[in-house]
């Protein structure tokens, strides 16, 4: 057994023993059924203590993945210098949990605990999954001082753990039905704004945004994208502290989307 198994094989015994035992599933055979299953376990464990063998054994398993992924670092990636208002600004296709940024964006829910859907590809899911129990904790903190559900259009600050991002900036977007109302577009520039400002308050220099409110949010991807551009460019004038943004895309259909934006 590998190093990285054994690591995996401990965090599934630790995280199964919290299980009543008429609800622990047995454990898979394959490597990357392990894989899933414990991934699946995090994704539906409350935001309660955890021992430090066991962060000890996640932080070295997700740094182990993180290695295997590659990091990237924003000078990797092009800036657009063609259009003097898009100079600082950058479009890039991957996971998001790669990058090596100050800052990414997380579109959260109300509740801002993250997705407790087991395997859930939303950002928000992936996101917790890469940097670990210690996310998950650090926004219940938030939450339980806060005393309410968070708000659509602001944005709370944590740390990154184990992302290569130094920190994760969560923000709540609207959840639309068809045509979106202009409120509903206003809200989604606000997150774009309350973004940056938590990025500058907190002496970032570089972030890195996803599509907030596309996907299960229902906001059509490509008015998305126009507001998200213009909410950007509009708020950077007065945040010269922020040196880059790049706008985080996964699918082709949305690298395409920005690419026409930007262009445009």
């Amino acid at each position: 057994m590998s190093e990285q198994e054994a690591r995996l094989e401990y965090m599934l015994d630790t995280l199964l023993a919290e299980l009543p035992a008429q609800k622990r599933p047995e454990k898979p055979t394959s490597a990357e059924q392990r894989r899933q299953l414990a991934r699946a376990l995090v994704n539906v464990r409350p935001p309660g203590a955890v021992s430090a063998a066991f962060l000890e054994a996640q932080d070295a398993f997700l740094q182990e993945e993180l290695r295997q992924k590659g990091i990237v670092y924003p000078d990797e990636i092009a800036p657009r210098p063609a259009v003097p208002r898009l100079y600082r600004l950058s479009l890039w296709q991957g996971d998001i949990t790669r990058l090596a940024v100050d800052g990414i964006v997380n579109a959260a829910n109300a509740q801002l605990l993250g997705c407790f859907a087991p395997n859930h590809h939303c950002i928000d899911n992936a996101i917790h999954t890469a940097a670990g129990v210690q996310l998950r904790q650090a926004c219940q903190a938030i939450m339980a001082r806060q005393g309410h559900a968070e708000p659509v259009g602001q944005a709370k600050v944590t740390e990154g753990y184990n992302l290569p991002a130094r920190y994760v900036i969560h923000t709540v977007g609207p959840q639309v039905e068809g045509r979106p109302t202009a409120g509903q577009e206003q809200e989604l520039a606000s997150c774009y704004r309350a973004c940056l400002d938590a990025a500058a308050a907190q002496g970032m220099r570089t972030l890195a945004f996803c599509c907030i409110s596309t996907g299960v949010f229902g906001f059509p991807q490509a008015r998305a994208a126009e507001i998200a551009v213009a909410a950007v460019c509009e708020r950077l004038k007065d945040l010269s502290q922020i040196e880059r943004v790049i706008f985080n895309v996964f699918t082709d259909q949305d690298r395409d989307i920005y690419e026409k934006v930007l262009a445009g």
